[in-house]
């Protein structure tokens, strides 16, 4: 019987916001008490000091290559204060998708913490607006390849240091609905398995699903398109009550057989229901006729999923889950019933310290003049209560773990505050991935065009399966190549029509100039196989990512060879632009 008071924990949330500027001050004061040993602030002069006019002082801005030569350190087997307190005993993996490589991080359980307060702030929200019972929910996660370090540490997926810890497990027990799959399937050794067999588990428990969750859009889309291949497969051992033969990892059989007994009349529903369905439209809800909403991640790159997800979901509301990274945790989503698009997550004041850098775009004039990356003139960083609403702001976060006014990247928009602290509403990342000459293109911009030359194919019923680019600079003038997997064959004529708007869709003005006067040559719009994007998830999920925290590389570069060498090895056409021809 779950324990979890929803209007304690939203009391306890209004009380702490109210007073976001106190805690901030409260939370870096903790920090630094208990990392004040620490090498690395040590090395800076604080002295002891906890204050955050001495703390920004004195301590720079960073990113993670500034820090690497310490995580190293820890890695390896140094067990002194370093970077905190207390040895750190774990190694969290980023996805790898973003940079092209893995990053490591240092995680203890101050983040676990961290977690489980996002996560009980969260779910108090969303259950007072989608109350549901002590029912079950499909959710599509996964562990991930554990490995050690040089010096013995374990190193792993952030959601994996999660997902083990036990501290999450007795939260999940009061305040989340049980999971349909058993620890196995969770924590099996091959993910397409796994996937398989949380079909098959959340269909056998299909009357009682709550809610259908992943840490990510992308692995929902995957989970259905998945389930639309293997459909009939799941029926027959439902039917029978004989696990398929496809699962051969010892302990996933195990489990699973022992929850799968032959129920005839549920396996003629499923396929009845199956061959009644237009196109998998609202298979979700068919399916699963109790669940009240789908969760996940949704902003940001796991935008350009949600039409697909949509179509699978139906009526059913799509939430998007809190806004964290492999760092830590920023903030939880307070507004469940807005659209993912218009999501916002108010920041928990006393998990972390967070500063923001305000961000201004530069001119025409200053851009040209620009010879890096940066298109923003930056101030110096403001404080969480001093942000302004509609402005944008890069985060810098300091937490319990060791990262200290760490530039997280990430490009947010203040749309408002709950009581002190603000609601944010993530942007994009702020790494530019495309960029040649003076242009300056981001994730977003990408987005923006694929989106806009998609239209173009929505006649046909096509689908941009997925996308990623690439920027080839062995041609002169350098061009922008953009690979597209799509969901059936369409003609030359549409796809060259799609190559030139592609092209047209980059509205950067550096971008646009430089087309102009050939200093950037014509896109390239290449084609790939059905199912290459696949093999780029196998090769990342290979890699020790885990299925569940996927993200497709919206941009490859050349040192990421493998990838790129999967993409260009299954390319079936390519077009060239013609739209700045005179």
């Amino acid at each position: 019987m779950r324990v979890f008071n929803i209007e304690s924990v939203i009391d306890e949330f209004e009380t702490v916001t109210k007073s976001a500027g106190h805690h901030q001050r409260e939370t870096l004061r903790k920090i630094l008490e208990q990392n004040g040993k620490a090498e690395y602030l040590k090395n800076l002069g604080l002295g002891g000091r906890t204050d955050p006019e001495s703390y920004k002082a004195r301590v720079p801005l960073v990113t993670h290559g500034d820090l690497e030569p310490y995580i190293q350190r820890i890695s390896d087997g140094d067990s002194s204060p370093i970077l905190t307190g207390k040895p750190i005993t774990s190694i969290s993996l980023s996805s790898g998708t973003t940079q092209g490589k893995q990053k490591y991080l240092p995680f203890n359980e101050e983040l676990v913490q961290s977690t489980m307060q996002i996560f009980q702030t969260s779910y108090a929200f969303r259950n007072r607006e989608y109350p549901i019972g002590d029912g079950k929910a499909l959710q599509f996660i996964y562990g991930s390849k554990q490995v050690k370090t040089n010096g013995g540490l374990t190193a792993t997926t952030a959601t994996t240091n999660v997902y083990r810890s036990e501290q999450f497990k007795r939260t999940m027990n009061d305040i989340q609905s049980q999971c349909t799959s058993p620890d196995e399937v969770i924590f099996g050794s091959d993910y397409r398995q796994s996937l398989y067999c949380h079909l098959l588990c959340g269909l056998i428990y299909s009357d009682e699903v709550q809610f259908i969750f992943s840490t990510f859009a992308h692995s929902l889309v995957h989970s259905f398109r998945t389930f639309e291949q293997v459909w009939e497969e799941i029926c027959t051992d439902i039917r029978e009550g004989v696990l398929s033969s496809r699962i051969t990892v010892p302990s996933i059989r195990e489990a699973v057989s022992k929850i799968l007994v032959p129920n005839p009349s549920l396996a003629d529903s499923i396929y009845q229901k199956c061959v009644g369905l237009s196109n998998w439209y609202g298979v979700i809800p068919e399916l699963w006729p109790n669940a009240k909403y789908v969760y996940g991640v949704m902003t940001g790159s796991m935008e350009p999923y949600l039409k697909k997800l949509r179509h699978y979901a139906g009526n059913l509301p799509l939430m998007s889950a809190d806004y964290g990274s492999s760092e830590g945790w920023i903030g939880a989503n307070v507004n469940p019933s807005l659209p993912p698009e218009l999501a916002t997550f108010a920041v928990l004041p006393n998990i972390g310290y967070f500063e923001f850098i305000p961000l201004e775009k530069l001119g025409m004039q200053e851009l040209e003049s620009s010879l890096t990356s940066i298109h923003y003139k930056e101030a110096e960083p403001v404080d969480l209560t001093e942000v302004e609403v509609g402005k944008e702001y890069e985060v810098v976060i300091t937490n319990f773990a060791g990262l200290y006014r760490y530039r997280l990247g990430d490009i947010v928009r203040v749309t408002g505050f709950h009581n002190c602290t603000p609601e944010l509403q993530f942007m994009r990342r702020r790494s530019l991935i495309l960029s040649i000459n003076i242009d300056k293109n981001t994730e977003k911009d990408l987005q923006l065009s694929v989106e806009a030359a998609a239209k173009l194919l929505a006649e046909e019923k096509i689908e941009v399966v997925d996308f990623t680019s690439h920027v080839d600079t062995s041609t002169e003038p350098g061009h922008y190549v953009i690979f597209w997997e799509l969901s059936s064959v369409s003609n030359d004529e549409i796809l060259h029509s799609c190559c030139n708007c592609l092209d047209l869709s980059f509205a950067d003005a550096g971008y646009v100039g430089s087309r102009k006067v050939s200093a950037i040559g014509p896109l390239e719009l290449r084609i790939v196989r059905k199912g290459t994007f696949d093999m780029v998830l196998h090769y990342y999920v290979g890699l020790g990512a885990a299925l569940s925290q996927f993200k497709a590389p919206r941009c490859v570069s050349q040192s990421n060879s493998k990838v790129l060498q999967i993409l260009c090895m299954n390319v079936t056409s390519c077009y060239f632009s013609t739209a700045y021809e005179n």
